[in-house]
């Protein structure tokens, strides 16, 4: 199995996790803080994965690396992210915050061309561009309605532009392991929101019931069992191993699937309606996911082309 495919399998199962996170997160945010949620999530995430590296299930090695991209990465996802999405769902719509998150392909797409100066392919960018109108087309059939709060527009962005961002450096931390990439993100989403959920506990007096949430709350500690081992760890580890194998642009397209495989879940284990229009979006994305990942004819695949550009001519030699 070539690095291709691995790395379109596990974009698919990163998508596929995150898709039914959805199912967790909606059941407990009507009872619990968002930061609560994601302190006690990319904790338990922490904790998971400093176990694992204690028992040597996952091995890591961060001696004589470049830190910054790793760093910056970080920053960017988880915590900037979570932070700018949470507030900008508090001051939107669904339907709006839905519209603007769907941007994060098209921005990723932009941003690995400037940073990465990596360009995409023809198909490639339309792909993403019929996944994009697929995925704003499920939002809108979910009914459209507009807040015009700028600042929510702006916070959402935000959010989009630090989505977009995480895969740009992901791709720069070419030094690290995707279980070193995940291990970090952890660290920096644990030390973030549980320190943001205990201000925000602590103004309202009841920091000890925010610790005592997970024994307390049996659906609680069901919901972020999932969150932080199904998607901070694993999904993550899948995502950031995805990036590496298939390049930016690649795995963006199959962000889009986490948005039909939500729509699916909701169908199927909450018996939510699932309209005509609805499908056709759903084969729109699929399409462009499809269309994204081919190879152009006479084109080499991308791993040869990366594993190419690393032998750099020596002088007097000819670069073809």
């Amino acid at each position: 199995m070539n690095q291709s495919v691995k790395g379109m399998i596990a974009a698919i199962a990163s998508s596929t996790l995150f898709g039914f996170s959805f199912l967790f997160t909606k059941q407990i945010t009507a009872t619990v803080s968002a930061f609560s949620l994601l302190g006690w999530r990319f904790l338990l995430a922490f904790l998971a994965m400093s176990l694992c590296i204690a028992v040597g299930i996952f091995k890591v090695d961060f001696k004589g690396k470049n830190f910054k991209p790793l760093l910056l990465m970080a920053v960017f996802q988880p915590v900037l992210y979570f932070t700018a999405e949470t507030f900008g769902i508090s001051l939107t719509t669904a339907s709006e915050s839905g519209t603007i998150i769907a941007c994060v392909p098209i921005v990723t797409l932009l941003t690995s061309i400037l940073f990465l100066k990596k360009y995409p392919s023809k198909l490639q960018v339309i792909g993403i561009l019929i996944s994009f109108v697929g995925i704003l087309w499920m939002v809108l059939i979910k009914g459209a309605s507009a807040t015009c709060n700028l600042i929510g527009y702006l916070i959402l962005f935000t959010a989009v532009i630090s989505a977009a961002m995480f895969t740009v450096y992901s791709t720069k931390a070419e030094q690290f392991s995707s279980v070193e990439k995940t291990y970090i993100m952890s660290f920096f989403g644990a030390v973030s929101f549980i320190s943001f959920a205990c201000v925000e506990q602590a103004l309202n007096g009841s920091l000890f019931d925010f610790f005592m949430l997970p024994i307390r709350n049996l659906q609680f500690l069901q919901a972020i069992l999932y969150l932080s081992i199904g998607c901070s760890v694993l999904a993550f580890i899948l995502m950031n191993a995805a990036i590496k194998s298939i390049g930016a642009n690649r795995m963006t397209s199959f962000v889009t699937l986490t948005t039909v495989i939500t729509v699916i879940a909701g169908v199927v284990l909450l018996k939510e309606p699932f309209s005509h229009l609805q499908a056709f979006a759903t084969f729109l994305v699929i399409v462009g996911v499809y269309l994204a990942n081919q190879t152009p004819k006479g084109a080499l695949p991308e791993e040869v082309v990366q594993n190419s550009i690393e032998l750099e001519p020596q002088e007097g030699e000819v670069s073809l």
